[in-house]
């Protein structure tokens, strides 16, 4: 069978991506084949594709691979042929506190990821995909879905009645959108699109923003929480958003910051959030228990992604290009 791969050369760049075959060899003891079948885009495959942050050899890229068991090696009793499965982002951070720092073990960045048809890897690479999902859903998991995931309840322990505020309508903000609600929580959404702000609003939102026509939302924020301030806020934007995310934050709130795509540094307000007590987690994805407990959720309640567009592997260029316009409303997927 064929193993149709992508590689980004050392690097990176579009003009770098190139399609290849490689080998998936039959799995060892503790290992399982996975056909894979889909992957999703996230920031960080593109930090690595475009060049951002570009390999330093040959890299096989993407962090999310969902498929199909073909094979089992020798002691695997957590998976059977025809189970379908979905990766995780840190194949070595099983349960606990994180240990995991940096990138040097996630697949598509420090090792080969999951922009091929066949991959072997340790079971423990992968957890089952919740019933029900296609591929290119339960691909959405291994990265957007977990980050909202452990924000609001490993990291936090979000419950009904809570307010949180997410910004934008990348991946992780809808994921955190959806499963706020499902808590029975008050979502506040930012956008700088009046349309993108209509959708997050049929997905549930309680209350819009759009932070372009409102440079100062944090007090928006305040006011539509009576003065208060939301107890949990999903940063993503990074340098240029933390301030009035800050300010939107009760005394005492938890903000996960997640996002960097206003940049990578910038002032930090101290003051403000010593004299607020505010909690500042960073967060990157989480653990395979977390995964596990994610999905054991997600086929409880039924919740569904969203996904905006889907492209063939060999146009995986052409999506991050797409996903650079930032026209993408939810997940942008690969399916082969």
């Amino acid at each position: 069978m064929s193993n149709k791969t992508i590689i980004v050369q050392s690097g990176g760049g579009y003009d770098r991506v190139i399609v290849t075959n490689s080998e998936a060899a039959a799995p060892k003891c503790g290992e399982i084949k996975v056909r894979l079948h889909a992957s999703s885009l996230n920031y960080h495959d593109f930090a690595v594709v475009s060049g951002m942050w570009g390999p330093t050899e040959d890299r096989i890229p993407m962090a999310d691979g969902a498929g199909e068991v073909i094979a089992v090696g020798e002691g695997v009793t957590e998976f059977a042929v025809g189970d379908n499965v979905v990766s995780t982002f840190f194949p070595n951070w099983l349960d606990g506190e994180a240990e995991e720092e940096g990138f040097a073990a996630v697949p598509g960045d420090g090792v080969d990821g999951y922009a091929r048809e066949q991959v072997t890897a340790p079971a423990t690479s992968f957890t089952h995909a919740p019933k029900g999902y296609s591929h290119a859903e339960a691909a959405t998991l291994t990265t957007a879905g977990l980050t909202a995931w452990r924000a609001l309840f490993a990291d936090d322990a979000l419950k009904p009645g809570d307010t949180v505020l997410v910004q934008g309508s990348g991946g992780v903000s809808i994921f955190a959108l959806q499963f706020a609600k499902l808590a029975g929580a008050q979502v506040i959404a930012t956008s700088s699109s009046d349309e993108k702000l209509a959708r997050l609003k049929a997905l549930g939102a309680d209350h819009l923003i759009n932070y372009r026509k409102d440079p100062n939302w944090g007090e928006t924020v305040r006011e539509l929480t009576s003065g208060r301030g939301v107890d949990h806020v999903v940063e993503v934007g990074g340098p240029a958003t933390l301030q009035q995310s800050m300010t939107a934050a009760r005394v005492g709130g938890h903000i996960s910051v997640i996002g960097i795509l206003t940049g990578v540094s910038g002032e930090f307000p101290l003051v403000q959030a010593l004299a607020r007590q505010l909690r500042l987690q960073g967060v990157l994805v989480g653990s395979r228990a977390h995964q596990q407990a994610m999905i054991r959720a997600i086929d409880a309640n039924g919740l569904r992604p969203v996904l905006d567009r889907s492209f063939a592997l060999e146009q995986l260029a052409e999506a991050f290009r797409y996903q650079e316009t930032n026209q993408h409303f939810g997940k942008i997927v690969l399916e082969f």
